[in-house]
């Protein structure tokens, strides 16, 4: 094997495993962050860092058909009661991860866990920034 040959493989070598660390840095630092961001009609009203509650914590929040009664806990959440007619939202029980939100379609509610909390004072357009 020639020399240069030997560089260029050491520093391709060097240059994955340096981009391996960095995107598993990444993901592990994302894997931890548990932020339940509950959404009425598409507007965020609530984010919850699931991660820093120390106890139960529960809300209501009034949508076009009645009220849903959320309920957060240390690492999941879930909807304990609701006045829609389907149940679908209660009978989804409760969330952990960001796999599946929690959805009322009837009161357009959505609970979303992911890794950070919006901004409910100042939302930014997405398009504009």
């Amino acid at each position: 094997m020639k020399k240069t040959s030997f560089w260029v493989i050491l520093i391709a070598a060097v240059a994955l495993l340096s981009a391996a660390a960095l995107a598993w840095q990444h993901f592990s630092a994302n894997a931890d962050k548990l932020i339940a961001n509950v959404y009425l009609d598409g507007e965020c009203v609530r984010s919850i860092d699931l991660n820093k509650l120390t106890e139960p914590e529960t809300f209501t929040v009034s949508g076009p058909v009645g009220e849903n009664v959320i309920t957060a806990e240390p690492g999941r959440i879930c909807v304990s009661h609701a006045d829609c007619p389907d149940q679908v939202c209660v009978n989804m029980g409760w969330r952990s991860d960001g796999k599946m939100p929690i959805v009322c379609l009837p009161n357009r509610l959505v609970i979303e866990i992911e890794d950070s909390a919006q901004d409910t004072e100042n939302p930014i357009d997405g398009v504009v920034g």
